[in-house]
């Protein structure tokens, strides 16, 4: 078992079937574009090896704000259905921990909808606290990433 960046065609290619269980809304045709513009702006992909093949990915980058410093921010952390529960996650998450440290980050942060309660307990028994809410609000035309209206006491 190994943890790698996905810097080819082919290896990035090979994480869609994962990355697309967090992202639904992504294309298997339109997956390899949308890494490397990314890319573009310093988004990295990494994933553990097992088996010959993907088994968990996560898309980051470093970035810098007046709040945090600098900071690595991750994108996607996604581990498939069928290989939960087995550390691929835990792992992967202690190499972008150990990667944060090496580029003199101060903080490791990440976002995760509010709906994903069983993410959320993997975070909080890997040591991550929750520091922050992130609001949204949806500009321009409807998209997938469009935010809907909640309901009082949907929250």
């Amino acid at each position: 078992m190994s943890i790698r960046l996905a810097e080819s065609d082919q290896d990035i290619a090979a994480c869609f079937p994962v990355m697309h269980q967090l992202r639904t809304h992504l294309t298997s045709d339109t997956f390899l574009s949308r890494v490397r513009s990314q890319q573009k702006v310093g988004y990295l992909l990494a994933y553990v090896e097992a088996g010959g093949r993907p088994v968990a990915v996560a898309g980051f980058r470093i970035l810098e704000t007046l709040g945090s410093g600098r900071f690595l921010n991750v994108d996607d952390l996604v581990t498939l259905d069928t290989e939960r529960s087995q550390g691929h996650g835990a792992r992967l998450l202690k190499w972008l921990i150990d990667w944060a440290e090496a580029e003199s980050c101060q903080r490791l942060e990440l976002d995760s909808a509010m709906r994903r309660k069983d993410a959320h307990r993997f975070y909080e028994r890997e040591g991550m606290v929750t520091s922050a809410y992130r609001f949204a609000i949806s500009v321009g035309e409807p998209s997938v990433y469009s935010v809907e209206k909640a309901s009082p006491g949907t929250l």
